[in-house]
Parts: C-alpha cells; structure tokens; sequence
C-alpha cells in the first residue's frame, strides 16, 4: 500500500517582524516585513499579515484572512472603565479582508469582553470597529467607517464611506447606509439610509437581489416597509398589521423580531 504524506505548509515570517513565541499561527500564514505580533494571538491557517501590522490578544483569528498594511487589530479598547481585564478579547473569523490602517479593539468587560467578526467582511481603508462590536457576515465597511462601542451589524449589510454609528445601535440585515451617514438609532434590516441625522429611503432592492432573496420575498418586504415606515399608522397597530399579514415571510419575520427587539429607536 502507498504511504501518503501528509502536506505541511511552511510558515513565512520576515526576517524583520517581532512574532511572540506564545503566538501561535497556523500552516500557510505569512508575516510581512516590521509586523508585531504580541502574546496570545491565535491565527489561522493561509492568513496573510503584510508589513507594518499590529496585531495583540488575547485574540483569535480564523482561516484565509488578510491584513493589508498599518492595520492595528486587538489592542486596548478606548473606554475609560477599562482596567485591564483578562476577559478582554477579540475573535475574528475566516475570510475577512481589513485594509490599510484599520483599526479593532478588544471586548470589554462591561458586555460580555468580546469584540466579535464573523466571516467574509469586507472592511476597507481607515475604517474603526470599537470594542464590543459585533458584525455578521458579508459585510462591507466603506472608507472610513466608524462604529462606536456596543455596535451588531446584521449579514450582508454595507456601510457607506464615513459612516458613523453611535454606541448600541444596531443595523439589520441587507441594509445600506450612503456616504457620510450619521446614524444615531438602528437601522431596520433590508432598508437605504441615508443622511445627518439619518432617514429612510427604501428598501435595498439592488441588495437584496444580489444577496438571493426571491421576487416573492422581496415583494413581502416592500409590502412591510410600505405599512410600518409609509403608512403613517402608530407603530404599535403598523407592527400588529405585519404579523397579521405577513408574519408568513421569514424575512419579514425578522424585521418584526427586529423592531421588537429595538432599544435605540427606529430611524425612519
């Protein structure tokens, strides 16, 4: 019988970058020139850290993520209260891409010590994701994005470029912001917001086909955004309408949840 080798792929790290020998990085990853990595830092396998990269845990990063140059990802969370807490973290899944001088902060211990990324974000230059943040997946983080602490970004929604979100809001679902968005309560899932202060333009038709929602569902949702947003019914008897009719998309199921679920308010 032939022998089958197990393939292990070297790990490349620059002569120049400074990696903690606590550090623990999986096969395939690379490190570019003058990058630091400090102790407890988990990273993944085919994850590409190029030069000048910051990076300190205690933090876990997944597979096939990539750190373009001057990101800084880990550090101390600007919150006064923090003291230093070892529950501090932050956890990043696979696929992500964070471009150049991108910055993500750690947890705190007031909710929870996690600053959590899920998958296959998509977070581009000078962007700022606080501590406590949570984001889904397929997300985009325009130009210079700003999320305060405390911030859930729902799957698939994009941000346009200086976007700025206030501590605790959340934004749902396939929603998208335009550019230079001040946006100081939550965004309800598969809506366009735009402006300072933020109001609602529709629903994100163009992204929600792109994200494979079907006519039948999409239709469902432009009926919703029509009798809660458009309608001018008290929110209560708008809200007691979409489970009546329309309690039977799941899409639309998740705006009902969603609204229900809002401690900041609803831009409108």
């Amino acid at each position: 019988m032939k022998k089958i080798h197990k393939l292990h792929i070297k790990v490349e790290i620059h002569p120049t970058a400074l990696v903690d020998p606590t550090a623990v990085l999986g096969s395939g990853v690379s490190v570019g020139a003058y990058t630091v990595i400090g102790p407890n830092v988990e990273i993944g396998a085919g994850t590409e850290v190029m030069n000048h990269v910051s990076i300190q845990g205690p933090t876990k990063i997944g597979k096939g993520n990539r750190f373009f140059p001057y990101t800084s990802i880990g550090l101390e969370p600007q919150d006064k209260k923090y003291n230093g807490e070892t529950s501090s973290r932050l956890e990043i899944g696979d696929g992500n891409t964070f471009r150049e001088f991108v910055t993500v902060h750690r947890g705190t211990e007031n909710d929870g010590g996690v600053t959590s990324i899920g998958n296959n974000n998509w977070v581009m230059a000078y962007s700022h994701i606080a501590h406590d943040c949570k984001i889904g997946n397929d997300v985009i983080l325009a130009n210079g994005s700003t999320l305060g602490g405390h911030v859930t970004i729902e799957d698939m929604s994009l941000l346009g470029g200086y976007t700025a979100v206030h501590q605790y809001c959340t934004i749902g679902a396939v929603a998208m912001t335009g550019g230079h968005t001040m946006v100081a309560q939550d965004i309800p899932p598969y809506t366009k917001a735009v402006g300072n202060r933020v109001k609602l333009y529709g629903i994100n038709r163009i992204g929600l086909e792109r994200n494979g929602y079907s006519r039948d569902e999409i239709s469902n949702i432009l009926r919703a955004y029509r009798i809660f947003f458009r309608s001018k019914l008290p929110a209560k008897e708008g809200l007691q309408r979409l489970e009546v009719e329309l309690s039977h998309s799941p899409a639309v199921q998740h705006l009902i949840d969603f609204i229900k679920a809002s401690k900041r308010g609803l831009c409108r």
